[in-house]
């Protein structure tokens, strides 16, 4: 399978010490399958840094391995009260140490808002599952959480 990773800048090695903590499924490096996702990714990183171009990298992955034993991967296949509550318990830790101990995470994107719901919810103010209604982006495109240098390994950059 091709995934795509969208940034301001060309990546020419994943170093996980350069990725963000408080991230939807923890500190790691993310992707998407959808190359117009990256390619809206680029363009607000772009934004949101005030430098860079946008950019899109693609990488190979062998998607045989989320199934045969080489990698820990937790799946959500749609938004619900687990992935709500993984994603609070992500977005809260502001270690560069995961609080899972999956490899890869896959999963829909929660939408844009996601710190607003997510304060609403811990603040009592709506319960569990309309905070999942919420965080439910509108395409439900996955993300890829590529969390392990063992993970990281199985990325080939595509030229």
């Amino acid at each position: 399978m091709i995934l795509y990773h969208g940034s301001n800048m060309e990546i020419n090695s994943i170093d996980l010490l350069q990725c963000q903590v408080g991230k939807d499924f923890g500190c790691g490096f993310y992707l998407t399958d959808f190359e117009a996702q990256a390619k809206d990714m680029a363009v607000r990183r772009v934004k949101l840094a005030r430098k860079g171009t946008p950019v899109v990298t693609s990488y190979f992955f062998d998607e045989t391995l989320l199934n045969d034993g080489t990698l820990s991967v937790k799946r959500f296949e749609i938004p619900t009260e687990e992935w709500a509550l993984f994603i609070l318990a992500n977005r809260n830790n502001e270690e560069r140490k995961n609080n899972h101990v999956y490899d890869v995470v896959i999963g829909p994107v929660a939408d844009d808002g996601v710190a607003f719901q997510l304060e609403r919810y811990e603040q009592g103010l709506i319960e569990l599952d309309i905070l999942v209604k919420e965080l439910t982006y509108r395409k439900l495109n996955n993300q890829y959480f590529f969390g392990t240098e063992k993970a990281i390994l199985k990325l080939n950059k595509r030229l």
